[in-house]
């Protein structure tokens, strides 16, 4: 699986933007897919995942009620959309793949990675 993030930018504390992450590969319709993110000087954490169909979905609690994690396997494409922006987002954005179509939360059970997008958050 080859991952493709963009959508990443600088934006005004509480405003949105919207990540995408397209996928190739046979594969991406039964992957679990997670979005991370890594701020300078700190490690990767996940940010939130979503299951292969898109039913079950996680958030990490400093971004519960403010992102949304989506997926279109029509178009192997996953979504965050990130609203009410604030300056500790802001952060490299990576998006993965799982070999495993439902997993726990863990940044370890993530396989293939996407190269990144960052987003800029100013006060």
């Amino acid at each position: 699986v080859q991952l493709q993030a963009s959508g990443g930018g600088l934006v005004q504390a509480g405003g949105s933007l919207r990540l995408s992450c397209a996928a190739s590969g046979r594969t991406f319709s039964s992957s679990a897919m997670g979005w991370f993110r890594q701020a300078p000087g700190k490690e990767r954490e996940l940010v939130a995942q979503i299951n292969w169909s898109g039913g079950f979905t996680y958030y990490t609690d400093s971004v519960k009620g403010r992102f949304t994690i989506s997926r279109d396997n029509a178009k192997n494409t996953v979504y965050l959309q990130m609203n009410s922006l604030k300056p500790e987002d802001t952060a490299v954005y990576y998006c993965a793949a799982s070999r495993y179509s439902i997993t726990g939360p863990s940044i370890g059970r993530y396989d293939y990675w996407g190269q990144g997008t960052l987003v800029t958050v100013s006060s």
